[in-house]
């Protein structure tokens, strides 16, 4: 079924990270046009979309199995990872704290991390993390985030057990 949507595990990788980029250009429309602040979950699922575009677009790039399979499994932790977080604020913005935090120590983690001098624009924030500001048909970014980091998981996942077949 993969083959029939991607047709190469290469071409697969690449769409990913396209998909990767364009959910992060959706974000940063969010931010800087239509004036919506991330939360610091908001900014780690940014960082897990990066690092799978990232892995991804390296896995996509070499035709080396093992580069390829270590691309996807490094790309899958990382999605893994921002589905985790997505389900986690969704879970807030269903059950809102009496007292409103979603992790002083996420966030100064987030403030220390490097990529966070080298971007500045993609990594800046600091809203409420249980607090709804957009929705679509019923789901807030952080339900969607989390759709789309399964479906990236799962794509991943495909992929590798794929791969794993193929030798």
């Amino acid at each position: 079924m993969i083959d029939w949507y991607f047709g190469a595990p290469r071409r697969a990788h690449g769409l990913i990270c396209l998909a990767c980029v364009l959910m992060l250009a959706f974000g940063l429309y969010l931010q800087h046009v239509v004036g919506l602040e991330p939360c610091p979950m908001c900014i780690v699922q940014r960082y897990a979309l990066v690092l799978v575009a990232l892995f991804t677009g390296l896995a996509g790039m070499f035709r080396n199995r093992g580069l390829q399979v270590t691309g996807g499994v490094l790309a899958l932790v990382s999605a893994v990872g921002g589905a985790y977080t997505a389900a986690a604020q969704s879970w807030l913005q269903w059950y809102p704290p009496e007292v409103v935090s979603c992790g002083r120590d996420l966030y100064g983690m987030i403030e220390t991390f490097p990529l966070k001098r080298a971007l500045p624009l993609i990594f800046r924030g600091g809203g409420d993390c249980s607090k709804v500001d957009w929705t679509l048909f019923g789901l807030t970014l952080a339900n969607w985030s989390f759709i789309a980091f399964t479906v990236l998981s799962l794509v991943l996942l495909t992929l590798l057990v794929r791969s794993r077949r193929a030798r």
